[in-house]
């Protein structure tokens, strides 16, 4: 399997993961090649080609009915960017990290979801204000 960073790097396989991601916040269960390709304004070709790097990183899951395929985000794969990132983030703060205080195992993880459901909930807002008229 390729590296999470190498596969995210390819910005048409972000833009792909930003449409999924974008559908599914609008409660869409799937995406189906041909709607990928008219949004991207790319091939049909390139597009597979790029779906299939995807579903070997595990980012994407595919259902096939009949002839058609539909893609959806699966994010976790993600958290190795996420983890990767966390200390770069957290050595940006006045204090440094060593003297920060540790949580609980429950309690971190609580924290966890809490702000990853925050920064799912302002991206769903801010796509959704995107797509008010006269913005």
């Amino acid at each position: 399997m390729a590296d999470i960073f190498d596969v995210i790097a390819d910005g048409t396989r972000r833009d792909i993961l930003r449409l999924l991601l974008d559908r599914s916040t609008a409660g869409e269960h799937g995406t189906s090649v041909s709607h990928i390709v008219h949004e991207l304004g790319a091939s049909q070709p390139t597009v597979s080609k790029h779906l299939k790097v995807l579903r070997d990183a595990h980012l994407v899951s595919v259902r096939e009915e009949g002839q058609h395929r539909y893609y959806s985000l699966s994010a976790e794969p993600l958290d190795e960017v996420d983890d990767w990132l966390v200390p770069f983030l957290d050595g940006a703060t006045a204090e440094p990290v060593a003297a920060q205080p540790s949580l609980p195992d429950s309690a971190a993880h609580a924290a966890e979801v809490v702000g990853r459901a925050a920064a799912s909930a302002k991206h769903a807002l801010e796509s959704a204000l995107k797509r008010l008229p006269g913005r």
